[in-house]
């Protein structure tokens, strides 16, 4: 089986993570912290907003099952991509729209569909502000944090 890997950020990860764990050809997900500077951050510097790191989610999928097209796709649409950093009642730059790209075809890919997003008008005409970036250092958040909606029957604003 062929495994590839995507990496989001759209604001708190435990919805994000819920939403792309219920798609089928994902293989699991995992909520963390990239796009930053410090290593190994803890959710509580994370928070702070002084490490530069984006609450995110890893994403390992079946390319012969869902494509990477479509997960994007699906980014699109559990936040609002027009929103800098922040979503619903979450603000700070921990919770800044990011797509973090593995490959240049993944860079690609995104760069088109940004496109075709904000050409489409579904935002009423609000700028995209997603930064599409290349993936750094992802760093795995707490084992709390993980599943959280899963262990806790729960839902966040997404």
């Amino acid at each position: 089986m062929t495994q590839e890997m995507a990496t989001f950020a759209a604001g708190c990860f435990w919805g994000v993570e819920a939403a792309f764990g219920q798609v089928k050809g994902v293989l699991s997900t995992r909520v963390g912290y990239a796009g930053g500077r410090t290593v190994n951050p803890s959710y509580e510097e994370v928070s702070s907003g002084r490490t530069g790191h984006a609450e995110s989610v890893e994403i390992i999928f079946d390319p012969e099952v869902v494509s990477y097209r479509e997960l994007v796709e699906l980014f699109w649409s559990v936040h609002d991509p027009t929103q800098l950093n922040r979503q619903g009642p979450d603000f700070g730059t921990n919770y800044r729209s990011a797509i973090f790209y593995h490959s240049e075809e993944q860079r690609k890919i995104a760069e088109e569909s940004k496109k075709k997003a904000q050409e489409s008008g579904r935002f009423g005409g609000r700028k995209i502000v997603t930064e599409i970036v290349p993936a750094s250092a992802f760093y795995p958040a707490e084992e709390y944090h993980q599943q959280y909606f899963a262990k806790h029957g729960r839902t966040c604003h997404l």
